[in-house]
């Protein structure tokens, strides 16, 4: 199993690199909970399963149709996702009385950084931004997702039930909403 991004900061000895980690992971939630995994070159292929073998019940001494999955093939290549941020040592030696300005500058980066991750997290499209990486939305599309109806309407338990038992297998370890949403729910 990989290690989380939340899992690696007590790794790192050098405190500005865990500072920086502790910023991003605390800014995005969605770090929490992804795992991560090192990788050798510039992307990583994957199957994706597109249909399930058909079962069927036999009885004794029939004779067994072979079935077989489909699969798609995808590749994921990596982005790098950042930001200066510089300090000039003028203003850091002279104006650091109450405030660390590299500090907060670096801070300040940091949250960014994690804002612009989830963002794409959730919506990025890499045929609009081609430096960017494809989100939720772009990879899953309609495929997990439950019409309310045609014009929208209100969210119910009921809805939200039904979206849950379209994850396949078992139950979601995370349920991800705006806080409009989850404020709808409470």
């Amino acid at each position: 199993m990989a290690i989380t991004l939340a899992d690696a900061i007590p790794l790192s000895n050098d405190l500005l690199v865990r500072g920086v980690i502790e910023t991003i992971v605390k800014e995005s939630a969605i770090l929490q909970y992804l795992p991560f995994m090192p990788v050798t070159g510039t992307a990583v292929r994957y199957n994706r399963e597109d249909t399930m073998p058909a079962a069927q019940f036999y009885d004794v001494g029939d004779t067994w149709t072979e079935a077989t999955p489909t699969f798609t093939e995808h590749i994921a290549t990596l982005k790098i996702l950042g930001g200066d941020a510089d300090v000039d040592n003028f203003l850091q030696s002279t104006y650091a009385d109450v405030n660390d300005i590299e500090a907060e500058v670096i801070a300040s980066r940091a949250k960014a950084v994690a804002h612009a991750f989830s963002e794409t997290f959730i919506s990025g499209d890499s045929g609009v931004n081609f430096r960017a990486f494809d989100g939720l939305q772009r990879l899953v599309g309609t495929a997990q997702s439950i019409s309310i109806a045609a014009n929208g309407g209100p969210l119910t338990l009921a809805k939200l039930d039904e979206m849950i038992d379209l994850v396949k297998p078992g139950k979601p370890e995370v349920l991800m909403m705006s806080k409009r949403t989850r404020r709808k729910l409470k």
